[in-house]
């Protein structure tokens, strides 16, 4: 007996047993013939091919848009898959009227895409502004409008939705024609849908996997791959005695929400935003940016400035290594082939700390680092008690500044000794050129980056015409 993929894509119940590496934009304009889902860049930039993902937990389901190029068809087993085919109606939906009226389409390769993004947004919040629904539309590119008449588009439709009254959102969404009646028994079906099992020895372990599909997608078409999901007993975030615990398979976008970490990093949303896109954060998990093991790693280096240590499994051993050794060189670490890295963990800050995180990339939105650099810091009447400090592409590796943190350790902040410092980190980094900026705009970088860190924290002590 197969064990066959089981999900429904929109009102329609699909059961597979193609390769589970099988992408499900492959799948949906080749095997379903369904094409209004566009495939245009394929690396989760240009937002023509979102979908919306369904996922029941308890008695709701909760939906999220993923690029349908990066996602693979083993992970909607007993999901729901929305299309744009999936929200039409007979007569155009009210966002599909407001992109009509203001002209916010022209070629129309890219709406479908924006109008799932703006139907997950519905979908998934509570309550509305103008300025969040544009937000939620951070993946999504046009070429032709120039996005005013897009923006005008999101401000009327969501300025005409009033959702009101005790039923669900989706009920509401449903009696205002922005949703066809069949989600109404979505949930119902989804629980009727039994697990899967795919499990052998020497399968490939994938959790996210956003950069993978990228780079190595026909590689995996060929091997024997699982792909890790958490299980629903087992929470994204918590806390045991005076340490916070990650699992691995925690998504950025849990990251950015959580409100666990807000308690601490009350810039978590503003840190997070410039993590890819909203559908790139519903997917990276924060285990897939530390073993994609990348030197510009987001996750990886505000998680280095917080002197994380990674839990690595193997069967039933677990190994604990400090994330600032993990790495051995270049996509090199400390990991036996059979271990997974289960979770992070890493303390929690003190009563008095200062943190803060910079990244500089060529664009502001949906681009990888061109340098990043996390701090962590305790002072005591200026005096720096404790200090934890990360730079990306600058080495090999994410880097932990070793030098520079011993040699700030106990002395006086004040800005002689921040820019005898910023020359200590020059003689620990060893950057290349390539295409984000030769190697040496990327010391100048990281200098102005490291001044920053004490620009933001200390504005009364450090400016920024007293250390340059």
């Amino acid at each position: 007996m197969k064990n066959e993929i089981q999900f429904i894509c929109n009102d329609r119940e699909i059961k597979t047993d193609l390769h589970p590496a099988t992408t499900i934009l492959d799948f949906l304009r080749k095997n379903l013939q369904l094409t209004g889902t566009k495939e245009g860049c394929r690396e989760g930039d240009c937002g023509a091919c979102t979908v919306l993902v369904g996922e029941l937990d308890k008695n709701e389901v909760n939906y999220k848009s993923m690029n349908s190029c990066l996602l693979p068809l083993a992970l909607l087993h007993g999901k729901h898959l929305v299309t744009i085919e999936g929200i039409n109606q007979k007569e155009l939906n009210p966002l599909q009227n407001a992109f009509v009226d203001e002209g916010a389409t022209q070629c129309g390769f890219c709406t479908p895409g924006f109008l799932m993004s703006l139907t997950g947004y519905f979908l998934s919040n509570d309550t509305f502004s103008v300025e969040s629904a544009i937000n939620s539309l951070d993946g999504n590119i046009c070429r032709c409008t120039g996005y005013a008449s897009i923006k005008r588009a999101v401000e009327t439709v969501t300025n005409e939705i009033k959702l009101s009254g005790t039923s669900s959102t989706t009920e509401t969404l449903v009696s205002l024609n922005i949703l066809p009646d069949y989600f109404l028994m979505i949930q119902k079906r989804l629980a009727e849908i039994k697990p899967f099992i795919n499990q052998r020895a020497n399968d490939v372990l994938i959790s996210g996997g956003t950069d993978l599909f990228v780079q190595q997608w026909e590689k995996l078409l060929s091997s024997d791959v699982q792909f890790l999901q958490r299980d629903e007993s087992t929470l994204a975030i918590w806390i045991e005695g005076t340490n916070c615990f990650v699992d691995a398979q925690t998504t950025i976008s849990e990251i950015k929400s959580s409100a666990i970490l807000k308690k601490y990093f009350l810039q978590l949303e503003d840190y997070f935003q410039y993590f890819g896109s909203l559908p790139i954060r519903n997917r990276a998990t924060v285990g897939g940016n530390i073993i994609n093991a990348s030197p510009i790693g987001d996750m990886t280096n505000f998680l280095l400035a917080l002197d994380a240590q990674l839990h690595l499994k193997e069967k039933n051993n677990e190994r604990v290594v400090p994330l600032k050794n993990f790495y051995t060189g270049y996509k090199q670490y400390d990991k036996k082939e059979n271990e997974i890295l289960s979770s992070v963990s890493f303390p929690l800050p003190k009563k008095h700390f200062h943190f803060n995180y910079e990244k500089v990339s060529k664009r502001t939105f949906l681009d990888i680092a061109s340098v990043n650099t996390s701090i962590y810091l305790e002072e005591e009447n200026l005096q720096i008690n404790e200090l934890h400090l990360s730079a990306g592409g600058v080495a090999p590796y994410p880097l932990y500044l070793y030098k520079t943190i011993d040699f700030l350790h106990n002395k006086n902040i004040s800005p002689q000794v921040i820019k005898e410092a910023a020359e200590i980190i020059q003689t620990e980094i060893s950057p290349i050129s390539d295409a984000r900026g030769s190697a040496e705009y990327k010391r100048l970088l990281l200098r102005q980056l490291f001044f920053a860190h004490f620009i933001k924290l200390f504005p009364k002590i450090i400016s920024l015409e007293e250390v340059v």
